[in-house]
């Protein structure tokens, strides 16, 4: 995806390990597509709380991996990639906080909370400071100043008060929590390491370290993982309908990732073998080119169900990061430079089908398109393998303010007019719903959260 649609977070959390902090280096490494702008651990040990936080990408510190190591003792750990989805860039996760009653204690969030600044202003009335403008510290806060007596107990009043999808994991000395949303907008899964059990938002953070996935944590679910490696589970919240993201499908998650049981992968695979059938390829078409790296699985599908060759038309340097996931425009626009190339060698006076997963404003793709009449292409029909996004998000993905969303405000040939593509199609919403193995989507229960497509939103965010 080539548009400024923000991305998650992504959390991970270890029990029982005496490689807990190394381990939870490596699990957010696998978890860096899910924000780049920071990222922090907390450990747990002989009943002290231990921090590292960086204001960077966690491959950027691998060189001094023993001193982090050093700084962070203990067999529980937790940690959390960041972008900044909800409030400024200030407040790096895990979050800390203090009772009086059950002591130190560290949270960090993947989502968005959709209630949180009436809450936020009564906590203020009663006397809190707060150090950000991030949701998770009001979580922080509450937990802090309600009279429970132990830390789960706190824990699970304070998610009662508040409304949103989510996944948390959080710590304190005796205990690591993992715990989803009730509508299961947002991931977690659990692992499992040599009988220690591992938490993360997406299983590619077990292969790193060696872990073999368990099972998905469920909507509404919440389990604690004790000081003995003992894992136990409750529903302490109100239930209601699932509704994943299904999002993660179509761009979020690793594609090496699984996801409800199905490979990311071979979804995305079956994503383009629907875009095919429904937007067949016209005669003159010469090749099949993905938006490397998101557009990738959707070629092949398409391009294998077309009898089509797919090429790498656009090369990618990988050692820029992901661009829409930095922090402005401007410099989204130089990194766009640098991040990619025409293969011009093959691309000069062909007629191309170009496939990427998404347009959210469509600034960026013009670049692209630009790129590639200048290496000689003589026609260009874009293909995306998703549904036109036409809503904001406000489950925990910054995309733009509807009136800054492209399929919002244009109609496909304006939009094919604005970009400078000779033609423009989007998978249908069933055609999505088919490739993650529905017959359709429910208009009346939506099987997921499509609220980006559909307007259909599954919890009211006002």
């Amino acid at each position: 995806m080539l548009d400024e649609v923000h991305e998650e977070c992504g959390v991970f959390g270890i029990s029982c390990n005496k490689n807990a902090a190394f381990d939870s280096i490596l699990g957010l490494h696998a978890l860096q597509h899910r924000g780049q702008e920071s990222f922090g651990i907390a450990t747990s040990n002989e009943g002290k709380l231990h921090s590292y936080h960086f204001p960077g990408q966690v491959g950027s510190i691998l060189d001094d991996i023993d001193e982090i190591k050093k700084s962070l003792p203990g067999d529980y750990a937790i940690g959390h990639v960041r972008y900044s989805t909800s409030g400024s860039k200030s407040g790096a996760q895990p979050m800390f906080g203090k009772s009086y009653k059950f002591g130190d204690f560290a949270i960090a969030h993947n989502g968005n909370l959709i209630n949180v600044s009436p809450i936020r202003e009564q906590l203020i009335k009663q006397g809190c400071v707060f150090q950000s403008d991030i949701d998770t510290e009001v979580v922080v806060r509450l937990v802090e100043t309600n009279a429970k007596n132990s830390f789960l107990e706190s824990f699970i009043y304070t998610l009662k008060q508040i409304r949103g999808a989510y996944s948390f994991v959080a710590i304190n000395q005796e205990v690591i929590i993992g715990v989803r949303d009730s509508a299961g907008i947002r991931p977690l899964v659990l692992g499992k390491l040599n009988g220690s059990y591992v938490l993360a938002s997406e299983t590619c953070a077990f292969d790193i370290v060696n872990a073999e996935f368990v099972r998905e944590i469920e909507p509404g679910e919440l389990v604690t993982i004790d000081r003995n490696g003992n894992l136990t589970s409750a529903f302490p919240f109100s239930q209601q309908k699932s509704s994943f993201c299904i999002f993660e499908y179509v761009y979020f998650s690793r594609p090496d990732s699984i996801m409800e049981n199905k490979s990311i992968y071979d979804i995305r695979k079956e994503i383009g073998r629907v875009l095919a059938k429904e937007s067949p390829p016209t005669n003159n078409v010469d090749m099949i080119v993905p938006i490397p790296d998101s557009g990738i699985p959707a070629a092949i599908g398409y391009a294998t169900y077309s009898k089509l060759p797919m090429e790498l038309g656009i090369i990618r340097n990988h050692y820029i990061g992901r661009t829409f996931i930095q922090p402005t425009a401007e410099v989204r626009k130089v990194r766009i430079k640098l991040k990619f190339n025409a293969n011009k060698h093959i691309l000069k006076d062909k007629n191309i089908i170009l496939i990427d997963d998404s347009i959210v404003r469509g600034s960026t793709l013009r670049s692209i398109i630009t790129m590639l009449k200048d290496a000689g292409v003589k026609e260009i029909h874009l293909k995306i393998s998703s549904p036109p996004i036409k809503y904001s998000c406000f489950y925990g993905i910054d995309t733009p303010e509807r009136k800054d969303l492209i399929a919002a405000n244009q109609s496909i040939k304006e939009i094919e007019a604005s970009i400078g593509v000779n033609s423009l199609s989007f998978l249908s919403i069933n055609g999505l719903y088919q490739a993650v193995k529905e017959e359709k989507r429910n208009n009346i229960a939506p099987q997921y959260c499509d609220a980006c497509f559909t307007g259909d939103y599954p919890i009211g965010y006002n």
